[in-house]
């Protein structure tokens, strides 16, 4: 992967129009997270946490609906951060996903004039010398460059076998737009790192940095071409996968050809349907294929949106089935490293296999728990959550009381919330992918359950990894023996301790909810007071002026005193 241009001292491109874009995006970040503290944060110290939960479905759709707005008239990153979120149908409210999800096709076209003169300029000659037609209608136009259909000259047809190509061009300026963007979500992600319940878990400029090598790499149409080419090898033997070809003679950093492979886009179900595939038979093959990437080969598509994803009619007679699936727009790809992609293959056996001690152990290895995390609540929430939840798709799940939800939501919450998680690095995109791929299926078939596709991969895992039994078994044995060696100097320090007195027990739920209590009793004894004197004050103030300012005045102590009793919940 390439590095990312180290960022200048004045981090913005010259010109108005920049830095008004800068400040647009920093006041709209600055407003929705005051507004996200005060309601999320603020209130419930207070006591007021009724107030939070009965307005929080109009605040997130008011928050879709501007975001909405300010990524269509900004475009550049601002429309892949609205596409993340609209692929988070498993985690975020559908009045954020239902809202952004027009982002995938929303994005204006560029006039072709101006695309003809970049790609002139880039390729070094007239368009009419190049190809046998260009459509000036683009096919599709996303937040980075469009695409336009286009045909080869029949030397060059003959020479690379293609004639149907798609021209993709970046958008004219799309470099310095980038360059805005990303000092903006750096400032918001320095915000962000200062906000504990952030920084706790997870190094916001870090992922920043991960999301900026990224959108570096994407604009680099060469780079692009390359990851084509690698994607296609790993899939070479696989009748699931088609990639498009890349045309060199005719590419550059900002002009890119490939083979027309436009189909059927893979949430279409109604031309699915008309072309005889039956929807709900694409979302496990579609799954399956993402979890081979992540957790065979290691390369993996990071931006599966359904505009990147085709359905292809296969009809040749060596097809194992009548489609394949043609992945295009390999601009932002992710790679696992070895020892991650071993942590994430226990995580998905382990998940398969109901174990909440194994999931929790794979969790730890993979780095996204700190190595001295205490895990005991931990583990015991997650089998409770398989005995409960386990194997639920995303229908049944809808059908379950949102009190048990709300419950077992909270008491979870506590757990997480008490122990040291981190976001390792490259888990971004390894997030993003997974998130669309659950999104993806859960719209090709409202009853998918992830579960059907997970446990037969996770059992083949499960056999591969048999073949190394003999060395986990040794492992094992290494563990035992080191274990036993250190039993008697640990008794030893166990009994000088008893002796002493310094043997302390430690309960963390019984301690959780006891402080809990406390606290809570602090804070509306507090938030009454204070009532009692604003409400006072502000009827006192219509007669007499100095009493009813004193009263509000003096109403700040018990707020003080509500919000430094409430600290310990963050």
């Amino acid at each position: 992967m390439t590095s990312v241009r180290p960022e200048r001292a004045d981090p913005l491109p010259h010109g108005r129009a920049y830095r008004a874009r800068y400040r647009r995006i920093l006041r709209f970040a600055a407003w929705h997270l005051a507004v996200t503290w005060w309601f999320e944060l603020f209130l419930p110290r207070l006591g007021l946490v009724r107030v939070a939960e009965r307005t929080r479905a109009k605040r997130m759709l008011l928050f879709a609906q501007r975001f909405h707005v300010l990524a269509v008239d900004l475009g550049g990153l601002m429309i892949k951060v609205g596409q993340f979120l609209s692929s988070r149908l498993d985690v975020l409210p559908p009045e954020i996903t239902t809202e952004l999800e027009g982002l995938q096709d929303e994005v204006p076209p560029v006039s072709f004039a101006a695309i003809r003169t970049l790609a002139e300029a880039e390729l070094g000659a007239p368009l009419e010398q190049l190809f046998d037609s260009v459509e000036e209608t683009p096919i599709a136009a996303a937040s980075l460059g469009q695409a336009h259909r286009a045909r080869l000259r029949p030397g060059d047809a003959a020479d690379t076998g293609l004639d149907c190509v798609v021209l993709k061009v970046q958008r004219p300026g799309i470099d310095a737009i980038v360059d805005v963007d990303l000092a903006a979500l750096r400032k918001v992600g320095g915000w962000l790192s200062r906000v504990r319940l952030v920084s706790d878990r997870a190094d916001m400029p870090a992922l920043v940095e991960e999301f900026a090598q990224t959108s570096l790499e994407e604009i680099d149409y060469l780079h692009e071409g390359a990851n084509a080419e690698r994607f296609a090898d790993e899939f070479a033997d696989d009748g699931r996968v088609g990639v498009p070809d890349v045309v060199w003679e005719r590419s550059t950093r900002r002009v890119l050809t490939l083979e027309d492979v436009t189909a059927i886009k893979i949430t279409d179900s109604a031309a699915l349907l008309a072309a005889g595939i039956d929807p709900a038979q694409v979302a496990p093959v579609f799954a399956s294929v993402m979890f081979d990437q992540m957790f065979t080969t290691g390369f993996f598509h990071a931006d599966p949106h359904p505009g990147n994803i085709f359905v292809t009619p296969d009809n040749s007679p060596s097809a194992e089935r009548p489609w394949k699936l043609t992945f295009i727009d390999f601009g932002m790809m992710g790679e696992v490293p070895a020892s991650t992609r071993s942590g994430l293959r226990k995580l998905l056996i382990a998940a398969a296999s109901r174990d909440g001690e194994g999931l929790v152990a794979a969790i730890r290895n993979v780095g996204v728990l700190v190595p001295s995390a205490d895990t005991v609540e931990l583990e015991r929430a997650m089998t409770h959550l398989f005995a409960r939840f386990g194997g639920m798709g995303f229908a049944e799940l809808r059908e379950v009381d949102p009190r048990e939800f709300r419950d077992f939501a909270v008491e979870f919450g506590d757990v997480v919330r008490s122990l040291p998680f981190q976001l390792p690095e490259n888990f971004l995109l390894i997030i993003r992918a997974m998130s669309l791929t659950s999104g993806v299926c859960s719209s090709l078939d409202a009853r998918f359950n992830l579960w059907d596709s997970v446990e037969p991969y996770a059992a083949q895992l499960l056999r591969d990894e048999r073949g190394n039994i003999a060395q986990d078994v040794a492992q094992q044995a290494m563990d035992a023996a080191g274990l036993a060696l250190g039993l008697p100097k640990r008794l030893d320090r166990l009994l000088t301790r008893l002796e002493d007195g310094s043997l302390a027990v430690a309960t963390p739920r019984l301690e959780q909810q006891v402080k809990r209590l406390d606290r809570t009793g602090q804070r509306s004894a507090s938030a009454l007071v204070f009532g009692a004197l604003l409400i006072a004050g502000s009827v006192a103030r219509a007669d007499d002026m100095v009493l009813g300012s004193v009263l509000m005045l003096v109403s700040v102590v018990p707020l003080l005193h509500g919000l430094w009793a409430g600290r310990g919940g963050l």
